[in-house]
């Protein structure tokens, strides 16, 4: 028996449409203020956190995953049922199993469609985006959906004034498809895992090692926990280290790029890169006073921003990076093609 093997494509995967939805309440630096120890002008300095959007009880990842993913198809034209593979990049599932991404692809009616969700934290989305692209690389789809969806309000104490300042709700999305001629796209990523800190940052409670029981819920092990101190030290150096390695892989510097899409956790962090990087604050997309750090929406959210302030165009040379509980990071040099 002889089989007919359908010839592998080589090419390269580019994002072709944006899209991002945040639930509508707000939950501001003033709203904090009532609820703990603290104050607009400590969140702001040391954050540049002003205000995130929470959902309302009763509403899941996959319900702002949806709503992005709609947004998403609507700037290309196209109807859910063109989708072939649906990527979810989260930290909070609606729950274990199953993935959201089934019940994305439900309730969007991408009939046919197949995926999965990927955790990798903060640095969700670019992990995300390049398993996506590889995909259509490898010829075998030519149209992959790439969502970043979070509700870290659902895993917030709002007593820990720690963390509860930081986190917001939201999703952005984006989709791939294979470059047209003349087209670069996505042009190169590192990315990295360092499990020696994942104490600094995490969720102990509600999987194998720690089941769900009265004893874990009194003791607060379903909420993010934190070091910050860590996080920051970490943060400050590997964003800048990923972010220079895949730029001087390529040849390319910080002067050369025509935009910086940062992870949104703070905006030290970002401008600390960005310096380091040699590249002016006006080139880099900072959101996070409107948003707070939505995990692995922040990404696909800052690039709706982008669109909407006519700060992205098709040939502009892009750099994304993160840095993620794991720990996680990761960056990614792209062409925009839209």
């Amino acid at each position: 028996m002889s089989l007919t093997l359908k010839p592998q494509v080589h090419v390269r995967a580019k994002i072709s449409s944006v899209g991002a939805y945040v639930p509508p309440r707000l939950l501001t630096n003033a709203d904090l203020e009532k609820m703990v120890e603290t104050n607009d002008q400590w969140i702001v300095e040391r954050t540049g956190i002003r205000e995130r959007h929470i959902v309302d009880k009763g509403v899941g990842t996959s319900d702002l995953a949806v709503e992005a993913a709609k947004r998403c198809l609507a700037a290309r034209g196209i109807e859910a049922t063109e989708l072939e593979v649906i990527i979810v990049a989260t930290v909070t599932p609606d729950m274990l199993f199953p993935a959201t991404a089934c019940l994305v692809q439900d309730k969007l009616g991408a009939k046919g469609a197949w995926g999965f969700d990927l955790s990798a934290a903060c640095s969700g989305f670019p992990y995300a985006l390049q398993v996506g692209a590889k995909l259509v690389e490898s010829g075998m789809h030519k149209k992959v959906m790439v969502i970043g969806a979070d509700v870290m309000s659902s895993i917030i104490d709002y007593t820990d004034r720690a963390t509860c300042v930081i986190f917001g709700d939201g999703a952005g999305a984006v989709l791939l498809e294979p470059c047209e001629k003349g087209e670069v796209g996505l042009i190169d990523y590192w990315h990295e895992i360092d499990g020696s800190g994942a104490s600094a940052l995490n969720m102990p409670g509600g999987g194998s090692l720690h089941p769900s029981t009265a004893e874990t819920v009194a003791a607060k092990m379903h909420y993010v926990h934190q070091d910050g101190q860590a996080v920051y030290k970490f943060a400050v150096r590997k964003m800048a280290e990923a972010a220079e390695t895949v730029l001087t892989r390529n040849g390319v510097t910080g002067k050369d790029l025509s935009c910086f899409i940062p992870h949104q956790a703070n905006k030290r962090i970002i401008l600390s890169t960005a310096e380091r990087l040699g590249m002016p604050e006006e080139c880099v997309v900072i959101n996070i006073d409107r948003y707070g750090n939505t995990t692995a929406a922040t990404i696909p959210m800052a690039m709706q921003t982008a669109l909407e302030d006519g700060r992205l165009k098709k040939g502009d040379l892009v750099l994304l990076a993160s840095v993620g509980a794991g720990f996680t990071v990761g960056s990614t040099l792209l062409q925009w093609e839209i």
